[in-house]
């Protein structure tokens, strides 16, 4: 079962910024978010946070995971702007690895109902904070790929931002989408066109999934666009 954050009692965002603050330093960062101005609590060091967990794992430490949720990346934002084609009012919304909640957040923007999840805790402390001026919308918890289940109803939309980069976590993930979409629903994962994406693209339509394919291009670089796979059970 997938391990709830959200207490019967709210948190403030200030006493949820101290949480955070114990752990790793962070900070607001501004973004466009579903095309208005917001902002996102992000950590201030990710590059300095992923050589420490690699230290941690050279040394022989057991249990330490990359923290690649430290990082803001472009999929997200490619994500959010490929949401602006669809009609979100009131439409049940999963978020998978959410990472800074970027995605997630910009579907709440548009008037969803969304379940923001990740794998680990420490993301979820600071997406609490980017969420909590939006908290009537979203509900943030634990959700690990293969291990955990939902009781809540199917959600006929999921999102995941670069979730495909691990080939070890593609049959968890197949199992998490097919364990949580609605029937009729679709899933919208993006990436910036990765070598690896291109595989899991022909891996997933093996097992069953319908694919099509967007190409999204960002201002900050034309040059690269976002890649969203939109998936729906055959």
């Amino acid at each position: 079962m997938a391990e709830s954050m959200n207490p019967s009692d709210p948190m403030t965002i200030e006493e949820w910024g101290q949480q955070a603050s114990q752990k790793f330093a962070w900070h607001w960062q501004p973004t466009m978010i579903a095309g208005q101005s917001g902002r996102l609590a992000v950590a201030s060091d990710p590059d300095g946070m992923l050589i420490d967990a690699c230290e941690r794992q050279d040394a022989g430490e057991e249990g330490v995971i990359d923290p690649f949720w430290a990082a803001t990346w472009r999929a997200a934002s490619g994500l959010d702007h490929y949401l602006d084609r669809l009609d979100l009012q009131e439409t049940r919304v999963l978020e998978l690895g959410c990472g800074t909640g970027h995605a997630g957040l910009a579907a709440a923007t548009r008037g969803a109902q969304v379940t923001l999840t990740d794998g680990v805790d420490d993301p979820l402390l600071l997406v609490r904070m980017s969420t909590h001026h939006l908290a009537e919308r979203c509900h943030v918890t634990r959700l690990r790929f293969g291990i955990d289940r939902m009781d809540a109803p199917d959600f006929p939309l999921i999102l995941g931002s670069d979730v495909t980069y691990l080939r070890t976590l593609w049959p968890e993930l197949d199992q998490c989408l097919r364990d949580h979409l609605a029937d009729g629903g679709e899933v919208l994962l993006s990436d910036p066109f990765r070598i690896i994406a291109n595989e899991f693209r022909d891996w997933i339509q093996k097992r069953g999934w319908d694919y099509t394919e967007h190409s999204i291009g960002l201002s900050d670089d034309p040059e690269h666009p976002i890649r969203v796979m939109q998936l729906k059970l055959a």
